[in-house]
């Protein structure tokens, strides 16, 4: 059902996998840890847990497996530690469960960090409307190698035979004020892409935005009037 190959897994390792629809759209992005040799904790981003359920539920058919919400409190700690990894921040970083801590960074640092590494995140960069390529999760959760799962097709069509005509790109633009989502860039007198994330880094708004292909990685766009440039 999802897009990494879990059955892989050691007891005690994870990987990043997503559910997606039968058109290649996210419905949800997940972490699966192999706890045991027959039990999976499948994690999720908040909101989606019920989504998450419903589908796998609809879909097991005769499988003899049990499909249970469990409720954690989730960390972010950054450095090398034990935990599961996570790659969302361009650091060494691990997602810690349950654990009674203060937290070594806050929410609005790891925004800025997550918008640096140009991770994107659900309702922001990840909406019905964009292809897992073109969010980078081709090359963090999927397994281009492993059995059929909803949505391999178009996944494996775009991965092969395509060529993706957008992508993330970490942007900066001067001024404090922050971009409304989906704020469109310009190049030239052409629309080439639009604001998925943006947050305040000093003087100046980080952005997190798709921008058309063939835009050059160096180029200076424009939001509004004011310009934009490669993080």
């Amino acid at each position: 059902m999802v897009s990494n190959d879990v059955e892989a897994l050691g007891l005690g390792d994870s990987c990043e996998a997503l559910l997606l629809t039968p058109k290649a759209r996210v419905i949800a992005p997940l972490v699966v840890l192999r706890r045991g040799v027959d039990d999976f904790l499948v994690l999720t981003e908040a909101g989606l847990g019920p989504a998450v359920r419903a589908t796998l539920t609809r879909t097991r058919l005769a499988l003899k497996c049990e499909i249970e919400p469990e409720a954690h409190a989730s960390f972010v700690a950054l450095g090398a530690l034990e935990g599961i990894p996570t790659g969302d921040f361009g650091v060494p970083a691990v997602e810690l469960l349950d654990l009674d801590i203060e937290p070594n960074v806050d929410d609005e640092e790891l925004e800025l960090m997550r918008i640096r590494a140009g991770t994107p995140r659900f309702g922001r960069e990840i909406d019905d409307r964009v292809m897992p390529a073109e969010a980078g999760l081709d090359k963090r959760a999927i397994n281009f190698e492993k059995g059929c799962y909803p949505g391999q097709e178009p996944v494996a069509r775009q991965h092969y035979r395509g060529r993706v005509l957008r992508g993330l790109r970490p942007l900066v633009a001067d001024g404090e004020e922050l971009p409304p989502y989906d704020a469109e860039l310009t190049f030239g007198e052409k629309v080439v892409g639009r604001v998925t994330s943006a947050a305040l880094e000093g003087d100046h708004v980080l952005l997190l935005a798709y921008v058309r292909a063939e835009v050059p990685t160096r180029a200076t766009l424009l939001l509004g009037e004011r310009e934009v440039r490669p993080a």
